[in-house]
C-alpha cells in the first residue's frame, strides 16, 4: 500500500500547460508533461501587427485534461489514489469576458469565433490608449491615486486596461458579459465546479498587482472613480469581487466531473491560483531580498521583504507590491521584461525566412528533406550565434540595442515604446547584432535592479529560472556580467509548476505554511554564474550608452 501523498502543479505558460506529480515528503518530481495550445500554434485569433494576441479557453482544457491524465499515466497506478492536492499558475494578466454562470464568452455558440470574448493574453497590447487614460485619471481627478500600489503607472499588459478597451471595441460583447475573471482564478472554479462570477475565489496575486486591488481601497477601485473613466463601466465592480485569496489557501475540492476526467478523487483540494512567476519564485526558494528572475519569452523579476522593513516604501515604476501575493506574510514585489527570449526569437525568424522562403519553392530537394533541413535549422540558429557572439569583444562592435521590441514593463511601464538598434555599419554581421540583443536584454534587467535599489529595496541574491536560465549559459553569463552579481540557477526543469505544487501541499494541509513547504520540497540549484570582474568593467560604459539610447528613443516616440 502506498502510503505517500502527491500534488499536482499545472503550470499554464504562453505557448503551452505542463502538469507535474510531485512527492510532498521531499519533492522528487515523479513525472511531467506538456500541452502545447493547438489554436494558439496554428496563429488563430491574432493579430501580431495590431498587438493582439487572444486565446481559447478550449485550449487551456483540453490542455489541463490531457496532460493530468498523461502524466498520471507515467506513474504507478497507486499514485492517482494518493494525490491530495492540486495548484494551478497562469500568465497574467490574462481576463476574459464571462456570463453570469461564469462561462467565457467564447465557450457559447455567438461567440465561439470571437476573439473579443477569448482570453487576453498578458502581451496583448492592444489597450495602449486606455491605460494611458487610467494613468492620466488617476493623477487628476482628485480623489485617490489607485495606481499607487502598481508602482504609480498602469499598464496596457493590466486587467482594466484591457476590458475597458474590449467593451468600447464590441459591443455584442460588453452586452454579453456579466463579469471578467482571470485566467488563475477560472481554471480553479472550472475544477471545482465553483465557477459563479460573485462568489468564485480570485487570487490575491492578480488583483493586487493587476487589477489596483488594496486594502487600503476595501477592494477595487471605487464606483465614482470607474465611471469617470468610461460610465460603461457602471456597476460592474458589485459584479467583480472584494476579497481574495492567497496562494497557498483552497479554494474548494475537485468537482465529480473533473475527478471522473481526470481519475482523481473528489477529495483532491484545489488551491487558489496565482500567476506563474510567483510560482516560479516559491519553486525557486525564493528568500527575503533574493530577486527571483524567471526568464522565458519575457521575464518576471519576483522580491519578497518583510513588511516590517518594506512595508511603508512605494516602489516607483513596478508591477506592483502586494500583502502575500508571492509568500504570504511578507510584501510582494513584481517587475520584469515584456520581451526577453522572444526578441532572440524574433532575431532567429529575421534570418531564417529567407531561407524558409527559398527552401519552400525549391525542386532540388523532396518535400521532407525540407522539412528537416528547416527543423534543423531552427534548433540550431541560437547556439550557433551565441558561440560566435561570445567569441567577441565586449564593445568590439559599436552596436547598442534597445529591448522595447514589445514596450517597456518595468520600470515605468510605456508600452507603445518600440525597439531600436544603433551603430550598424556595412561590417555588422549576424553574430554581432545577436550579441546586441543578448546585451540590451541583460541591460533592461539591470535597469528594474538600479530601480530596486535606488528605491531602498536592496537585492542581496540573484536566482534564475525558466528557458532561458537553463538552456543559455552564455545568456546567463552576461546577465551575470552586467548586473556584477552572482546569480544562481534553479535546478528543477518545471519551477513555476513545482511552486504550484508546494502551494496545493500547504493548501492541502501537508504543510503549515509555505516557508515548511520550501524546505521540504526545494529542488536545490545546479549551475551558478560568478561575474567577470574584467568583462564588468567594460559593460560599464555600454550601459551608460543604453541608458543614453534609450532616453533619446523615449523622447522622440
Amino acid at each position: 500500500m502506498n502510503n505517500k501523498k502527491y500534488v499536482i502543479g499545472v503550470d499554464y505558460g504562453s505557448d503551452s500547460v505542463r502538469s507535474v506529480v510531485v512527492d510532498t515528503s521531499d519533492g522528487t518530481e515523479l513525472a511531467s508533461s506538456v500541452f502545447h495550445y493547438p489554436r494558439w500554434k496554428k496563429g488563430d485569433y491574432c493579430q501580431p501587427a495590431k498587438n493582439q494576441f487572444r486565446q481559447h479557453p478550449l485550449d487551456y482544457l483540453e490542455g489541463l485534461e490531457q496532460t493530468i491524465t498523461r502524466v498520471l499515466a507515467k506513474c504507478e497506478p497507486s499514485v492517482a489514489g494518493s494525490v491530495v492536492g492540486l495548484s494551478v499558475d497562469t500568465t497574467g494578466s490574462t481576463p476574459v469576458a464571462v456570463n453570469e454562470a461564469g462561462t467565457p464568452l467564447s465557450l457559447t455558440p455567438e461567440f465561439a469565433e470571437n476573439p473579443n470574448a477569448m482570453f487576453v493574453l498578458w502581451k496583448d497590447h492592444t489597450a495602449v490608449a486606455e491605460a494611458e487614460e487610467i494613468n492620466e485619471l488617476a493623477r487628476s481627478w482628485g480623489g485617490t491615486d489607485f495606481t499607487r500600489f502598481e508602482g504609480g503607472i498602469y499598464s496596457s499588459e493590466w486587467f482594466w486596461a484591457k476590458l475597458l478597451h474590449v467593451i468600447r471595441e464590441d459591443q455584442k460583447v460588453r452586452e454579453a458579459a456579466f463579469s471578467w475573471v482571470e485566467h488563475c482564478d477560472w481554471i480553479p472554479a472550472m475544477l471545482t465546479g465553483s465557477t459563479n462570477p460573485l462568489t468564485l475565489k480570485r487570487s490575491r496575486c492578480a488583483a493586487g498587482h493587476k487589477a489596483m486591488w488594496h486594502e487600503d481601497f476595501d477592494g477595487l477601485p471605487d464606483e465614482a472613480f470607474l465611471i469617470k473613466l468610461d460610465p460603461m463601466l457602471a456597476g460592474l465592480r458589485e459584479r467583480l469581487y472584494t476579497n481574495t485569496y492567497t496562494a497557498d489557501e483552497p479554494v474548494g475540492t475537485l468537482s465529480q466531473e473533473w475527478a471522473e476526467k481526470l481519475g482523481l478523487s473528489t477529495s483532491v483540494v484545489i488551491g487558489a491560483g496565482t500567476f506563474d512567476a510567483h510560482a516560479g519564485a516559491v519553486g525557486g526558494e525564493i528568500e527575503a531580498y533574493t530577486l527571483s528572475k524567471v526568464m522565458g519569452t519575457s521575464t518576471c523579476d519576483m522580491l519578497v521583504a518583510p513588511f516590517d522593513e518594506a512595508g511603508d516604501k512605494l516602489v516607483k515604476g513596478i508591477c506592483g507590491q502586494v500583502n502575500g501575493s508571492i509568500v504570504p506574510g511578507m510584501l510582494g514585489l513584481e517587475a520584469g521584461q515584456s520581451a526577453f527570449g522572444d526578441i532572440y526569437a524574433w532575431f532567429k525568424n529575421v534570418l531564417m525566412w529567407p531561407g524558409v522562403e527559398l527552401l519552400k519553392k525549391s525542386e532540388v530537394i523532396d518535400e521532407a528533406t525540407k522539412e528537416r533541413l528547416i527543423e534543423e535549422m531552427g534548433d540550431g540558429i541560437i547556439a550557433r550565434l551565441s558561440e560566435e557572439a561570445a567569441k567577441m569583444p565586449i564593445g568590439e562592435s559599436g552596436i547598442v540595442a534597445l529591448d522595447w521590441m514589445n514596450g517597456r514593463r518595468t520600470p515605468d511601464a510605456n508600452q507603445s515604446l518600440k525597439g531600436a538598434i544603433l551603430g550598424l555599419n556595412l561590417g555588422s554581421d549576424a553574430p554581432a547584432i545577436f550579441k546586441s540583443l543578448v546585451e540590451a536584454t541583460c541591460f533592461g534587467s539591470k535597469k528594474i535592479v538600479d530601480r530596486f535599489i535606488s528605491e531602498g529595496i536592496p537585492i542581496r541574491k540573484v536566482v534564475a529560472l525558466g528557458g532561458v536560465a537553463k538552456k543559455s549559459p552564455y545568456v546567463m553569463q552576461v546577465m551575470a556580467d552586467v548586473l556584477d552579481m552572482p546569480i544562481k540557477v534553479a535546478k528543477s526543469e518545471q519551477t513555476p509548476a513545482l511552486g504550484a505544487a508546494m502551494l496545493a501541499a500547504v493548501a492541502s494541509g501537508i504543510y503549515p505554511n509555505v516557508e515548511s513547504a520550501k524546505k521540504n520540497m526545494g529542488g536545490g540549484f545546479d549551475a551558478e554564474y560568478h561575474p567577470n570582474q574584467e568583462n564588468v568593467a567594460l559593460y560599464k560604459p555600454l550601459y551608460e550608452t543604453y541608458s543614453k539610447f534609450g532616453d533619446f528613443i523615449e523622447g522622440i516616440s
